[in-house]
Parts: C-alpha cells; sequence; structure tokens
C-alpha cells in the first residue's frame, strides 16, 4: 500500500494541497484533494531538482 502525505508547505486552506509518497525510488505526486486522480511519478534527482528550483522561486508565475 501507498502511504501518501501531505507536503509540510501545503495550504491549510484547501486551495494548494499536494501530497507525496514514497515510490521505492521515484517520488509520486498528486493533488491532495483529488486523490482518486492523476499521480505522477519522478526520479528522486528530478524530484530534489524540482524541489529546489520551487523554492528558489524559479518557477513562480
Amino acid at each position: 500500500m501507498i502511504e501518501w502525505r501531505k507536503a509540510s508547505k501545503s495550504n491549510t486552506e484547501g486551495s494548494a494541497c499536494v501530497e507525496v509518497a514514497d515510490l521505492s525510488g521515484r517520488v509520486g505526486v498528486r493533488d491532495s484533494k483529488d486523490p482518486h486522480g492523476p499521480a505522477f511519478a519522478l526520479p528522486v534527482t528530478a524530484a530534489r531538482d524540482l524541489m529546489t528550483r520551487i523554492k528558489r522561486g524559479d518557477l513562480d508565475l
């Protein structure tokens, strides 16, 4: 069974919630408001790079 965790920085107001899961060498990501909807898996290195870029503000709109 996959154990999904809500990201610590997710919005508690319910508008921007993300869940992550350890998928044996990959990181699963999904929208917590739609647990049966789409999810995707990234290699650990790609997930780390994505988190670094988000924290730096590289992907801000």
